[in-house]
């Protein structure tokens, strides 16, 4: 490596919103994140949904009743067919 053109590479301390503080090895003087693996939605299990302008509540609205409609009445064709298997095989029994 040529002497003089290379930044200085030195161990930072890096801070990230929710208070968690680790070192590592950086370029820069220190480093401020907004998101870590502490507080991360995917890495902690806590996922929330971000509606943004009621795009989510559009979407339940036009496609969610119909979807959940459709497995109910799904659901209660599947019921009355075993119900009505149950009573034919106790009857035949």
């Amino acid at each position: 490596m040529k002497p003089g053109i290379h930044p200085n590479y030195a161990e930072i301390d890096v801070r990230c919103a929710c208070g968690a503080t680790w070192k590592s090895f950086s370029t820069k003087d220190e480093l401020h994140l907004d998101i870590c693996n502490n507080c991360h939605p995917f890495y902690t299990g806590r996922q929330k949904l971000i509606d943004t302008e009621g795009r989510v509540e559009r979407f339940t609205k036009r496609f969610g009743t119909q979807t959940l409609e459709g497995s109910k009445k799904q659901a209660e064709a599947n019921q009355a067919a075993k119900a009505a298997k149950a009573k034919k095989s106790g009857a035949s029994a």
